[in-house]
């Protein structure tokens, strides 16, 4: 993506235009090209020790390429960061390759993600207290980084992984679910590490910032235990076989927990966080002559719910009512989830991620209410598995789907966004944008 000059001067200016300025700005925002070097450490003495850097996540490919571009040309750099198909950003003209950058899928884990993940561990053998690992850590690197746990084929962690995605479980519970069916996960790559000195350079995806919860946690240490993966698989009704209960309520699978002498002496940075691109997209609104107002970075919830408290506070403030006073943006952040419905058996399978569902109930919410657009957007640029990042909400969406013969509802009962949106023009589509800050969502009222 090309820096965002924000063109708009006034509010005659297209509003659906000026919606993708502010998630453009948002999106640079957070690029680690922009976050990095005030964060890199000191290269240790090439005498003695050397910098290996590890790494996963949507933001991989462009984190290292950061790294490459900012470390000392005469300091030894090598390593190994895996990140999602199709996200490894065009390499400068004239930047020396020295970490290499491998790709595999999200969101639910393949073979080229075990590999990678097997590898990583390979890396970590032999290193010693004169050494450094970066790890290089974002959102995705969940599924990226996937090393099953003993007696856990890749064929099962995809399965878990497939009823997690459609179960309605937040990020912090799946997270706690995949860290202890892990081998590196939840603090178990630092583990592996030492006793190397490791710095964790970090781009949050999560409500909260916490980086035991940020691509479940490799570097860092984990509070939650087998017992809480446990309810998680009661809780959602996750199928797992026996002898993965029977790990779980032994602690066989434990991780390494706070105060462990595993991390003594590593640091972590969070280098972009959600609340940070909200504040730049509200800093370009106001530039504009907007009020702009955060709600929150943390927001979670079922998208589609989410939505209806959006379309109320926007509603409100259409008319003149509540504390947001027109012109206006109303920014968020977080992330929604999706519970995938049982459709009848023949039922197209329906398309789109929880950006599009939130557009889709904001939109069945606002009911045509004049003055009001929206934009709802992954940062990543991509929207659940689809091509889009996500999609746009106008006065006129309703009438023009139905038009078209599309009711939102029934789009909604199959959590089909990407169909209902496809056809009216107004799915937001940027390709990757090699960073992941998650959910961005801004709602315009004039």
């Amino acid at each position: 993506m090309q820096d965002a000059q924000p063109p708009i001067s006034s509010l005659t200016q297209d509003s659906s235009d000026f919606l993708k300025v502010l998630y453009n700005v948002a999106v640079q925002r957070a690029l680690p090209m922009h976050n990095t070097a005030a964060h890199l450490p000191t290269p240790p003495d090439p005498a003695k020790g050397r910098t290996l850097v590890l790494g996963a996540g949507k933001a991989g490919g462009a984190m290292a390429q950061a790294v490459e571009a900012l470390w000392p040309l005469d300091a030894p750099l090598s390593g190994l960061v895996v990140t999602r198909y199709g996200h490894t950003p065009p390499r400068p003209a004239g930047l020396p390759e020295r970490i290499e950058v491998v790709e595999a899928s999200h969101p639910v884990p393949d073979a080229a993600g075990l590999r990678a993940a097997e590898r990583i561990l390979e890396l970590t053998q032999g290193l010693t207290a004169d050494d450094l690992v970066l790890c290089l850590i974002s959102g995705g690197g969940s599924s990226l980084l996937t090393l099953p746990a003993d007696g856990i084929s890749l064929q099962l962690k995809q399965d878990i992984n497939r009823q997690l995605l459609a179960s309605g479980a937040n990020i912090s519970e799946m997270n706690c679910l995949r860290k202890h069916l892990s081998r590196i996960k939840g603090g178990r790559l630092a583990a592996a590490c030492a006793p190397a000195r490791v710095v964790t350079l970090t781009i949050s995806d999560v409500p909260g910032d916490d980086p035991s919860i940020i691509a479940s946690g490799p570097t860092v240490p984990d509070a939650s235990t087998c017992a809480d993966a446990l309810a998680i698989l009661k809780r959602y009704a996750i199928t797992v076989p026996d002898s993965v209960l029977q790990a779980l309520q032994s602690g066989v699978w434990e991780t390494p927990k706070p105060g462990s002498s595993v991390f003594a002496g590593h640091s972590v940075h969070m280098i972009a966080t959600p609340q940070q691109s909200l504040e730049a997209a509200a800093t370009a609104a106001r530039a504009m002559g907007l009020n702009a107002y955060i709600l929150s970075d943390e927001i979670e919830g079922e998208s589609r719910e989410v939505a209806k408290v959006h379309a109320a506070l926007a509603r409100a403030a259409a008319k003149g009512l509540g504390p947001f006073i027109k012109p206006c943006v109303i920014l968020s952040g977080g992330e929604t989830t999706v519970t995938i419905k049982p459709q009848p058996a023949g039922t197209p399978r329906g398309r789109g991620g929880r950006a599009g569902e939130f557009c889709m109930g904001l939109a069945e919410a606002l009911q045509g209410q004049s003055g009001v657009w929206a934009l709802a957007a992954d940062t990543d640029g991509i929207d659940g598995i689809e091509d889009n990042a996500g999609a746009q909400v106008a006065p006129d969406t309703l009438a023009r789907a139905a038009a078209l013969g599309h009711k939102v509802a029934d789009h909604l009962q199959r959590n089909d966004a990407y169909g209902y949106f496809e056809p009216l023009g107004d799915l937001v589509i940027t390709g990757p944008t090699h960073t992941n800050v998650n959910d961005f969502r801004a709602i315009l009222v004039r």
